[in-house]
């Protein structure tokens, strides 16, 4: 059990497991879901973003790495997005093919692994990671549905093209995920830090949204009859777990990218998804279901993926 992997995703599955009970039991009633949804949504993730974006050192930043992972989350994102359709569930399947866990599993497998110089890379990732892939995935969730809107009115009442992209890229950054990582990117700029008296209870607050988003991934599913979207399920498992990783080898390789920046990304993209993308579809109201189903099976699959990527791509470098 003291193995990198096991130690970083057995707390996961722990979690979605306490979860999966606490519902069976009825601790949590299903109508308290959306609640606590919003909760985590709207309270304990906005502290994380801003504290991650604040304390951003735009100086460590290495470009090739970056490039290599978040060019293959943006395939794979428009790839997945033309097979499932320009709509809200497209757009939130492909989050989940593309967006992984990248904080509460990464950052305690990555430095177990590879230590503070494969700590310091991955942390350049997540310093980016959310400002794009969460920003962008608000801006395309609210275009599509001010398209969806724009479709059901009559012709005299449906606003012009660029007025309705406007309103959405304007709804996107109102968003709680785009307000926090601007408002943290922009204090970021000042040098000040955050004093203690603000940063410990932004510190608190962000701590608590990694367990409480799986922990309500368990308590969905508990409801979630997993079996009629098992197949969908291991799809996407797929493709986040073992896609994502290929595709950031090859882009990496392209790029010249070698030795740890290379493993570290590569490790990385091997990762499960991220449980906010469970929280994408309870905001968006689409594909629920199945994301949470996802989430988990994607969870029990990064025992093998990782395992496989820790494994075989510095053979593969080395070699």
């Amino acid at each position: 059990m003291t193995h990198p992997v096991f130690a970083a995703l057995l707390p996961v599955v722990f979690l979605i497991a306490i979860g999966f009970i606490a519902g069976r039991a009825g601790f949590i009633r299903p109508t308290s879901v959306k609640d606590l949804s919003n909760l985590v949504f709207n309270v304990f993730l906005p502290p994380l973003l801003f504290r991650t974006m604040a304390l951003m050192h735009t100086d460590s930043l290495q470009i090739k790495p970056l490039l290599a992972y978040m060019g293959a989350m943006v395939v794979l994102y428009c790839v997945v997005l033309a097979v499932a359709g320009v709509n809200r569930r497209g757009a939130v399947l492909g989050l989940a093919a593309t967006y992984g866990n990248t904080v509460m599993i990464g950052i305690a497998l990555v430095g177990f692994a590879y230590g503070d110089q494969g700590l310091a890379i991955l942390l350049s990732l997540i310093s980016v990671h959310a400002l794009i892939m969460l920003t962008a995935a608000s801006v395309v969730l609210e275009l599509v549905v001010a398209r969806e809107n724009r479709l059901l009115l009559p012709t005299s009442a449906q606003q012009h093209v660029l007025q309705t992209a406007l309103q959405a890229v304007r709804n996107a950054l109102l968003q709680p995920v785009t307000i926090p990582i601007i408002a943290g990117l922009l204090y970021a700029q000042t040098g000040w830090g955050i004093p203690d008296v603000i940063d410990k209870p932004l510190q608190m607050l962000g701590t608590a949204f990694s367990p409480m988003a799986v922990v309500l991934v368990g308590i969905t599913l508990a409801s979630t009859p997993v079996g009629t979207h098992l197949r969908t399920a291991l799809g996407l498992s797929l493709l986040k777990n073992f896609g994502h990783p290929i595709l950031v080898l090859l882009l990496g390789t392209l790029l010249g990218l070698q030795g740890l920046p290379l493993t570290v990304m590569a490790v990385t993209a091997a990762l499960p998804m991220g449980a906010n993308v469970f929280l994408f579809a309870q905001r968006y109201d689409t594909a629920q279901e199945l994301i949470t189903a996802s989430v988990a099976v994607s969870s029990l699959m990064a025992l093998a993926s990782v395992a496989l990527a820790l494994w075989l791509v510095p053979m593969l470098h080395n070699g």
